[in-house]
């Protein structure tokens, strides 16, 4: 089979699917619209397709037809792609960019339509398939645990039996030159987590502030005081990040409010310093809290869980990206991303790994392009045959070996 020449074929309705789904980016749990693209897409293929009922989850089961799925226990395999935008205002310009005060800042229009044309390609050669394939179009990976959700609706067991391999995608419009794919085995990405700080002081007038107990100089404070903390209580060799996003407090300019807030996501890379964590930012925030005078709540979720890939099946997705696409098209990545991924969930139950794919634009640096949740981001849609193609020799090539007593 030469699954990257058919691939290639399908470039042009690819790169429009992509248009299509770049034009009306849906946030969150519920993307009705593009739910309803997907079905349409994969309508014909001969597909068991199924809905979430508690999210606009779309699972579909492939039947392969070759010799070695007649067997008792057929294996499967598991391929993913979110579906979910961000609420970004779009500024690339694009003349098929979003106007709805969304975006698909992180390139999850790609994964979706890559997706659809592995599903096409692994229909169109069906008869070779070793095993059913799991296709897991999931809504709401950025922040809502979609893949979570997904997992308690049973999508591992969609094809009657657990899957035996599961494998993710995802596209960088940095960091990466495109059609460049990007691994490693073990501790790939970060764990995340929520924190929310409440201060509670006093109301009074800015020009008497004495008069007052002001949660904004508190909360100013507070973080000043947590990236020091993260720089001075926490091994340097098990890091962590912190990062303020949000900042909310006052209603006029000569006004001390009773209260102020603040929001951050933290991330690091294992059980022992979240743990640390949570006990650290505590104590900060309340040393800071009783040094101003006021009092703070505080809230620490544990979000996504530490991506980490099998060893064995991260080496096996080298192989086939380097036989497939190019030697020189697999590089294998020093050290962890400190972003974070809901398809964590699914790799702690079932062996697999995640690529990372560049999709950096003609004529931008790596290092210098808009990142991937920038207004700015833009990804190369020629990339989209090469995601598609190595989708789904995953899942061939996956289900050879099972047929083949290898890579047990």
């Amino acid at each position: 089979m030469d699954l990257h020449e058919d691939a290639r074929s399908q470039q042009n309705d690819l790169a429009r699917l992509r248009r299509d789904l770049h034009r009306e980016p849906e946030i969150g749990l519920d993307l009705p619209r593009t739910q309803e693209r997907v079905l349409r897409e994969l309508d014909g293929l001969g597909l068991e397709v199924s809905t979430g009922t508690d999210t606009t989850s779309v699972t579909a089961v492939l039947r392969g037809e070759g010799s070695a799925r007649d067997s008792a226990q057929p294996r499967t395999v598991l391929l993913r792609a979110d579906m979910d935008a961000l609420p970004v205002q779009e500024a690339t310009g694009l003349d098929f960019a979003a106007t709805n005060g969304a975006m698909h800042a992180c390139g999850h229009d790609l994964h979706t339509t890559s997706l659809v044309g592995a599903a096409r390609l692994l229909h169109t050669h069906r008869d070779r398939l070793n095993g059913d394939v799991v296709l897991m179009f999931q809504p709401g990976e950025e922040g809502w645990d979609g893949a979570g959700v997904m997992l308690k609706e049973g999508v591992l067991d969609a094809a009657g039996r657990r899957v035996d391999a599961a494998y993710g995608l995802h596209v960088f419009s940095s960091m990466l030159p495109s059609g460049q794919f990007a691994s490693r085995p073990g501790t790939l990405m970060s764990a995340s987590h929520k924190l929310l700080v409440t201060v509670h002081g006093e109301g009074g007038h800015g020009s008497m502030p004495h008069r007052a107990k002001d949660p904004i100089s508190a909360a100013a404070a507070m973080i000043t005081s947590l990236q020091t903390m993260i720089t001075r209580r926490l091994d340097i060799f098990d890091p962590a990040v912190l990062t303020v996003g949000v900042i909310r407090g006052g209603t006029k300019r000569n006004v001390i409010p009773a209260t102020a807030e603040f929001e951050a996501t933290v991330r690091c890379f294992s059980d022992e310093t979240a743990a640390l964590l949570d006990t650290a930012i505590r104590e900060t925030v309340d040393g800071v809290a009783r040094a101003n005078g006021v009092t703070a709540d505080v809230v620490f979720e544990n979000e996504y869980p530490v991506t980490v890939t099998d060893v064995d099946e991260t080496a096996f997705g080298a192989e086939v990206v380097r036989e497939t696409i190019g030697e020189q098209y697999y590089t294998e990545l020093p050290n962890p991303v400190a972003g974070s991924e809901d398809f964590s969930r699914v790799l702690a139950a079932v062996p697999g790994t995640f690529l990372g794919l560049g999709a950096l634009m003609p004529g931008l640096e790596p290092h210098t392009a808009p990142n991937n949740h920038s207004p700015y981001a833009d990804f190369d849609p020629s990339v989209l045959s090469r995601a598609a193609t190595v989708y789904a020799e995953l899942a061939v090539r996956r289900l050879d070996r099972f047929a083949e007593g290898a890579l047990r």
